[in-house]
């Protein structure tokens, strides 16, 4: 009888979270947004979130950095929680932007490296998060393989936060449009483009953009394109929410008529061997001055950091079109916007940013 009520708990439970907020026709604007809840949700791609859901994370986000960073309030939201933030791949970014975010809302973060915590190797991967859902409040878990967090989230009770994996980097992108949004005063209508590998930061971008109403171009050397059922949702999404979306070769095409230019690292973390290879396939896709000369009068500039010489110049990197230093802040921003909204049900205080 108790492994009954425990199979019956477990199904109800996987049900829970995995419904999806799907907002009504004929419904817009701050009503729409503000009825949304994403209270229990995982996030392990952007896929997953309707554009709604999105706007209420950017809009939480904003509400977050206005009350605290500007407004000089102390607003302790996750007080009494804890965190596990489990790190396969060492980051600055993703590691300080979450510990210093959910402490400063009053929450317990836990760092927990390959030293401390062996995924799938001493236990499994559905046991840790058996675990962990009984000790803490949320995951968030920076991983290689994205069937890892696949498996933490079949096992877990609490939701799980992708940290960054070989598919998606969903809490970038967060950061990402919350920059452009603060820069350009709304999204829709704006053309991104992408120029450099086909990776997990522009596989986010794909399941993103079009949902705001931005226009993607993305340009990769041959054999570096994005994931081919990634490129096929990201069509299906243009389609639906009327943008575009652009692949090519030539970076120079990509850039033409953009307003954001954007690249990432040529090589990743667990590509070291293919560096020299790498580098002679990406010849020409640096992005300079010359790169931008194509682009909208007041085109800008976006990397996720760490970034690379051969990647973009310095005349671009530390110009004033380079957004990189408020985008590297914003993850902070953008990921206690994603926490908040995951474990309360707390309702923004500032008017809802134009999208």
């Amino acid at each position: 009888m108790p492994f009954k009520l425990l199979s019956v708990s477990s199904h109800l439970l996987k049900c829970l979270k995995s419904f999806h907020y799907k907002p009504q026709r004929g419904f817009s604007g701050a009503a729409c947004l503000s009825s949304v809840s994403l209270k229990g949700r995982s996030c392990l791609t952007l896929k997953d979130f309707s554009s709604d859901e999105i706007k209420r994370l950017l809009w939480v986000s904003a509400d977050l950095k206005h009350q605290i960073k500007h407004g000089k309030q102390y607003l302790p939201l996750l007080q009494g929680k804890a965190i596990a933030m489990i790190f396969e791949k060492r980051s600055t970014r993703t590691r300080m932007s979450t510990e210093t975010g959910f402490a400063l809302l009053g929450g317990h973060p836990c760092f927990l490296t390959s030293q401390d915590i062996h995924l799938g190797v001493n236990e499994s991967c559905t046991d840790t998060a058996r675990v962990l859902s009984g000790l803490c409040d949320i995951v968030l878990a920076r991983v290689y393989s994205h069937s890892t967090l696949e498996e933490l989230d079949q096992g877990a009770s609490i939701p799980i936060i992708n940290g960054l994996s070989d598919l998606y980097h969903p809490i970038q992108i967060l950061a990402d449009f919350l920059t452009l949004q603060e820069h350009y005063g709304s999204l829709s209508g704006l053309t991104v483009s992408w120029i450099g590998d086909g990776n997990n930061v522009l596989h986010s971008f794909m399941m993103t953009a079009a949902k705001l109403g931005v226009h993607l171009k993305v340009a990769t050397p041959k054999g570096y394109e994005p994931d081919r059922s990634v490129t096929e949702e990201a069509r299906r999404l243009c389609k639906q929410h009327g943008t575009k979306l652009v692949l090519t070769s030539d970076p120079m095409e990509a850039a033409h008529d953009s307003n954001v230019l954007v690249t990432d690292t040529w090589v990743s973390m667990g590509q070291e061997e293919e560096k020299k290879r790498r580098l002679k396939d990406f010849h020409g896709y640096q992005i300079t001055m010359q790169t931008g000369s194509g682009a909208k009068p007041d085109w800008t500039f976006l990397h996720c950091l760490p970034r690379k010489m051969e990647e973009v110049d310095d005349q671009v990197f530390y110009s004033s079109r380079s957004l990189v230093f408020p985008e590297a802040e914003n993850r902070k921003w953008t990921i206690m916007g994603l926490m908040v909204s995951l474990l309360t049900d707390y309702t923004p205080q500032i008017s809802m940013p134009k999208f």
